[in-house]
């Protein structure tokens, strides 16, 4: 029995796939040549390919660039304020809203940067913040 027993899970798991997993490598290494990926390892190779799950939203707010707005800006502080209290969720929705991911990608966690802009609009109450996620634009109305 137990020879029976591994040699049908050996099938299951193994042999019966062997053919499809062979044909899916074979495509998914056209695309994404995995040669140098051999010298990563799995978590770093996760990050890679998904970006950073963990983030550092104070270094966030330190790499923000302003156009028409001050840092001392009272819509700014307010901004800043709200945002640090948002639960985690929340943040990653903001970031979503932003970049059109909730992941920032492995390769500028330290240097990502967005844009916070004042619209220039005459009665800013008539107009709800929009984002430009190709390039990480933030239109935010006083």
């Amino acid at each position: 029995r137990k020879e029976f027993v591994d040699l049908y899970v050996n099938y299951v798991f193994n042999e019966s796939v062997q053919k499809p997993f062979e044909d899916f490598k074979k495509g998914f290494l056209r695309g994404c040549p995995a040669g140098s990926w051999k010298m990563l390892l799995p978590v770093e190779l996760q990050i890679v390919l998904q970006g950073h799950t963990e983030y550092d939203w104070k270094l966030l707010e330190k790499n923000v660039m302003y156009r028409q707005y001050g840092i001392s800006d009272q819509t700014i502080r307010n901004f800043w304020t709200v945002f640090h209290k948002l639960p985690e969720e929340k943040k990653k929705k903001f970031l979503a809203f932003l970049t059109g991911s909730d992941r920032i990608p492995a390769y500028i966690q330290e240097n990502f940067t967005f844009i916070i802009e004042d619209p220039k609009v005459k009665n800013p109450d008539e107009f709800y913040p929009s984002a430009n996620t190709c390039y990480h634009i933030l239109v935010l109305p006083r």
